[in-house]
């Protein structure tokens, strides 16, 4: 089986930005009030709390599960050889989404604090800069069976899957840009705004993804949709 080949330069931030979060739920767990906000509306007000398990330790141990769950998952991908081949926008992607979930935590921390966090602004910002972020690397990514755009189209077709990774590459780009205006001048978007924009990108994507396979001549059946041979 091809697994990563992990370098402890590389593995080294990730593990400080999850022993950082669990550290400070350590040092906070006696003073932390009974009730923690753990979900703020579309005005930025909390409208959910949690008691300090759920608020000190859920994105923590999430955190920590994606972690593990991105080392496995190429052991157990049938398209493991190409992981070496985007293994740059792999480790871009995992540290990417590490620092989201450890600036999220930031958030509740600092609200724990009585900080008045105008959530409508920061978090449109935060998931933007994660879309930017993946964005610039959606194009590197190579076929595989967990990672990027999987429809049945681009794991039949590589000219599908390149094309249409490039096109959600900039998708994810230009919506980014777009929560990053929205977080500053109409914050009280952002959560609607969020949640169209990944229908309209599953959407595009897919569509646009079958367009080309269509019009591919070194197209493949999907795996396990061949006529089988007759018993």
């Amino acid at each position: 089986m091809t697994k990563l080949k992990l370098k402890w330069q590389t593995e080294l931030p990730l593990w400080l930005i999850l022993g950082g979060m669990f550290l400070l739920a350590t040092l906070s767990w006696s003073g932390a009030p009974a009730q923690i906000p753990v979900h703020w509306n579309m005005a930025g007000e909390i409208d959910r709390y949690g008691g300090k398990l759920e608020g000190l330790l859920a994105i923590p141990f999430m955190a920590m599960g994606i972690y593990i769950l991105m080392l496995l998952i190429p052991r157990f991908d049938p398209g493991r050889t190409n992981y070496p081949r985007f293994l740059g926008a792999y480790t871009t992607i995992r540290y990417a989404i590490l620092v989201f979930l450890a600036l999220i935590y930031g958030v509740i921390h600092m609200s724990i604090r009585g900080h008045q966090i105008a959530v409508g602004t920061v978090v449109p910002a935060l998931v933007g800069g994660l879309l930017i972020v993946m964005g610039n690397v959606m194009g590197k990514i190579r076929p595989n069976w967990f990672v990027g755009v999987r429809t049945p189209w681009t794991l039949s077709s590589k000219t599908a899957w390149v094309k249409t990774h490039r096109l959600a590459g900039w998708l994810f780009i230009l919506t980014g840009l777009m929560l990053l205006g929205v977080s500053i001048f109409q914050p009280h978007w952002g959560e609607e705004l969020i949640v169209g924009s990944v229908i309209a990108i599953v959407l595009t994507t897919g569509i646009y993804s079958y367009l080309i396979w269509r019009h591919d001549p070194e197209k493949v059946p999907p795996a396990g949709t061949s006529p089988a041979d007759d018993a």
